[in-house]
């Protein structure tokens, strides 16, 4: 057993804690970028892309995150491709994440009545800049409630990429426990630490929601 001091535990934590929010943010701002592109697909006229976007989306809903994450990290070196633990979890992350997105942002494009598209197809707009002009204006406003608590969501995900040995907050305290037998100052450290990432978010999104059903 290594004695550590709870200053040395905290500050270890702390220090893994970093990477736990850089990898929610990149695979959060990458989910988001891969998800706007199936939204645009989703919602287009094209009914073979509505289809394979549906399809994307019922199977990285439909499957556990954690199964995603073992297809990327061990299935590609099967495939030649050899895959670092931070690349597979960004990119396991960032699928996951990007079909989530896409129906969020599907539903608050839905929410705009028909008659939106039809005015603005009535100025002899494009698709393209019906969406741009007229739809994801009055869409974003909507979406930004959810897509932030679903970002709440995505933080307290990364905790299941420790099992693919990528070292983040989860990781480190698994590792910090077995050196120490002190799991429960350990783990009740690690869920402070996540509490105090998440707490904020969940009071913005909850904040942004009401101001939105205000505004209605």
């Amino acid at each position: 057993m290594i004695e550590f001091t709870f200053e040395q535990i905290l500050t270890n934590l702390l220090l893994a804690a970093r990477w736990t929010i850089v990898l929610s943010i990149v695979s959060f701002v990458a989910g988001g970028i891969v998800g706007f592109v199936l939204l645009v697909m989703r919602v287009s006229s094209s009914r073979v892309l509505r289809t394979l976007v549906k399809l994307y989306i019922e199977i990285f809903q439909g499957t556990p995150l954690l199964m995603q994450l073992f297809l990327v990290f061990f299935g590609l070196p099967l495939l030649g491709v050899e895959v670092q633990p931070w690349i597979a979890a960004t990119v396991g992350l960032t699928l996951f994440t990007s079909a989530y997105l896409a129906e969020i942002w599907r539903g608050c494009v839905e929410a705009i009545p028909k008659g939106q598209w039809e005015a603005s197809s009535s100025l002899a707009m494009n698709y393209f800049e019906q969406l741009r002009h007229v739809i994801l204006p009055q869409a974003t406003r909507i979406a930004i409630g959810p897509t932030v608590g679903f970002g709440v969501q995505a933080v307290k995900d990364t905790a299941l990429v420790s099992i693919i040995g990528f070292t983040e907050l989860t990781k480190a305290g698994t590792m910090i426990s077995n050196a120490t037998f002190r799991p429960f100052v350990v783990y009740g450290l690690v869920a402070v630490i996540y509490f105090v990432i998440c707490y904020p978010l969940t009071r913005y999104a909850r904040t942004l929601e009401r101001k939105w059903n205000a505004a209605r």
